[in-house]
């Protein structure tokens, strides 16, 4: 007896085998592992592609976003011979920072270590991109702290001396070295974790990490930055040549001649807008003093006088900056988005705030998980006294106002990003415990489980190294809601004012909608708003479909 196989060719005829050789799995195609048959069920839904195209464009806008949207030059050369100094030369290269180093170098060298074709498989090539992202984030962490320990006022004559020897401009390997030595401690950690099955591997991956992140961080321990108002105006005295960024704005760049521009305006239509406005302003200030001084009240005139006055001054200062850049290339330059009330470009803060946005949602949701699977497994895993305790714990936190809870810590804490970063995920832990914990109650009289007993495997191998693969589920599905909901609790403390204070944000820019006087900006509030939507929904459609494309019932349900 013969059966016929599909070929790889369709429009070929089909082979014929053997009945026996069907048995032995000729011609048979090889079965999808779960998760990438989970995936490829994600990548049939529309609405999930969408979703992670955005997420993508998210993340991609956050590794660039210094090479985008940067007010330093891209590249800068002097017309005429200089005395000192580089000819020719990238302000943006020497205004990067460690950070934006490692995610301008790191992020490539992950995906290509992810999707190249290689023998080890995705999972371990991602349990390990995991730990090693975490190691280079802790290192870099940090070595920022003990920098600006030392650089603050009042330290004694040695750390002084330390200052002082590691930033002597000709021996540049003198941070690069005291960074690696910060960092070793952490590395010895690091290999200590089984990530990789040989000890040597994780040994080699561990060193080639610290020192890329050693260079990084001790390279650029004092980023320098050109000064751009002297570029602006040596480029009008014709003495260097620039060329900028797609969008040549930071968000550290400020104008108090470009508040509140409204979109698709150039600087020299914002000029000239304002210098129409300051005129009306002085007109109306004489039309008060006329009226003023015919009706007799001489307060009110000697009142109007000095509105004239200032107002007038104030024109003046600007037509004067006008006429210092009306032929540099600065006064054609377009606000896409407008500028908000700081006279910063609106579009270059959102692109910067991607990073943040991003680097909360991931860093909480890691910490997040790693609280709430420990205390799941634990109390699925024992059960008794243990869960009861335990959950006890997560029903205190459960019952919190998150929200309050979030306001409270972060006006009593500093304000930076790392901090955010904590508070959040401490708080959200609730979440993976639950689903944790469900999971391991329902696996602990597994067969699987009973033989690790028997043979007497330590604990923490029991519980992560064989339940937790076969429970993680729907805590990974649970994760992506809470990388959604971790974005949208950043916002809400930027829009209270309780986010960090030298980062752009989005909920920071959607809370100068209303402005200083009250009046509605609107695209200080439309575009930011939009963007958080997007991200949020994003990452909503996305656990959605990862729910569909795993749980069996819902996809019975479907067809």
């Amino acid at each position: 007896m013969a059966s016929a196989i599909a070929p790889a060719n369709p429009t070929a005829a089909p082979e014929a085998i053997s009945g026996i050789e069907a048995m032995r799995g000729v011609g048979a195609q090889r079965a999808r592992g779960f998760w990438a048959d989970a995936w490829n069920r994600v990548l049939r839904m529309r609405t999930a592609v969408m979703a992670l195209v955005w997420i993508g464009s998210v993340a991609v806008l956050a590794v660039l976003a210094p090479i985008i949207a940067n007010a330093q030059p891209l590249w800068l050369e002097h017309l005429q011979p200089v005395a000192r100094g580089d000819q020719a030369y990238s302000p943006l290269w020497r205004s990067l920072t460690a950070t934006d180093l490692l995610l301008l170098f790191g992020s490539p060298i992950a995906v290509l270590a992810m999707w190249l074709p290689m023998r080890t498989p995705r999972s371990q090539r991602l349990a390990a991109l995991i730990v090693l992202s975490v190691l280079s984030i802790l290192a870099a962490a940090a070595f920022q702290l003990f920098t600006g320990w030392i650089d603050a006022p009042g330290r004694s004559e040695r750390v002084v001396e330390l200052r002082s020897w590691m930033r002597t401009p000709s021996e540049w390997w003198r941070p690069i070295a005291l960074a690696y030595a910060l960092m070793l401690p952490l590395g010895a950690v690091a290999t200590l974790l089984p990530f990789t099955r040989s000890w040597w591997t994780r040994a080699l991956l561990v060193i080639a990490v610290l020192a890329g992140v050693a260079m990084a961080c001790g390279a650029r321990s004092t980023a320098s930055r050109t000064n751009y108002d002297a570029i602006v105006m040596s480029e009008a005295r014709g003495e260097i040549r620039t060329v900028s960024t797609l969008v040549p704005w930071s968000p550290d760049r400020t104008r108090s001649e470009l508040i509140l521009v409204p979109p698709l305006r150039t600087v020299a239509q914002a000029f000239d807008e304002k210098l129409e406005r300051l005129t009306e302003s002085v007109d109306r200030a004489k039309l008060a003093q006329a009226r003023a001084e015919a009706a007799g009240r001489r307060v009110d005139a000697m009142r109007a006088e000095d509105d004239q006055r200032q107002l007038a001054r104030q024109r003046s200062q600007l037509e004067t900056e006008w006429r210092r850049i009306e032929q540099t290339s600065f006064a054609g330059r377009r606000f896409i988005l407008g500028t908000d009330s700081n006279g910063v470009d609106v579009l270059s803060q959102i692109i910067w705030a991607c990073r943040l946005s991003l680097s909360v949602g991931f860093v909480s949701t890691g910490i997040a998980l790693l609280i709430g699977i420990t205390l799941g497994a634990l109390m699925g895993y024992f059960g008794g006294w243990v869960d009861l305790l335990l959950f006890r714990v997560v029903e205190i936190f459960m019952a919190m106002p998150v929200l309050f809870l979030l306001i409270v810590a972060a006006g009593v804490l500093p304000r930076n990003t790392y901090v955010m970063m904590a508070i959040i995920g401490c708080v959200s832990w609730t979440g993976a415990a639950r689903f944790t914990r469900a999971e391991f109650l329902k696996l602990r009289g597994q067969d699987f489980v009973q033989s690790c007993r028997a043979v007497g495997l330590p604990l923490p191998s029991i519980l992560f190294r064989h339940m937790l693969p076969n429970g993680v589920t729907p805590v990974l599905v649970d994760a992506s809601f809470a990388i959604a909901a971790a974005i949208l609790a950043e916002a809400t403390l930027s829009f209270l004012g309780l986010g960090p204070d030298d980062q752009a944000s989005w909920g920071k820019l959607l809370a100068s909608a209303t402005g200083q006087t009250g009046t509605f900006l609107w695209w200080l509030a439309i575009f930011p708003g939009m963007v958080i939507f997007l991200s949020v929904l994003s990452y909503n459609v996305l656990g959605g479909a990862l729910r569909d494309a795993i749980d069996p019932k819902l996809r019975k349900a479907a067809h």
